[in-house]
């Protein structure tokens, strides 16, 4: 385990929504990927997927694992790891189109 992941795993997950517009989330270890309509993130606690419309990513702290997103959320959801791989491909299936 390398610093940086010891570092992450030393903070606890929260989410914070504020008047469905702005969301702060902790422990974060990665950013798997996100466009204006979704984002796939891996927390400490599992795979996470943040859906909305005009999403923008406002602010990524790697070294403490906090990231800032904006936009209109509609939707938060916890995925286990066959779900990410399916909800990947999907992904893929829309941007080649």
């Amino acid at each position: 385990m390398d610093k940086q992941e010891n570092s992450i795993n030393s903070y606890s997950h929260g989410v914070s929504l504020f008047e469905k517009k702005s969301l702060v989330i902790t422990g974060v270890k990665k950013i798997e990927n996100f466009d204006k309509e979704q984002f796939l993130l891996e927390t400490i606690m599992g795979f996470m997927m943040v859906k909305g419309s005009d999403l923008e990513l406002v602010k990524l702290d790697t070294l403490q694992g906090n990231v800032s997103i904006k936009g209109t959320i509609n939707s938060i959801d916890y995925i286990d790891e066959n779900d990410k791989k399916s909800r990947e491909e999907s992904i893929f299936s829309r941007l080649f189109k």
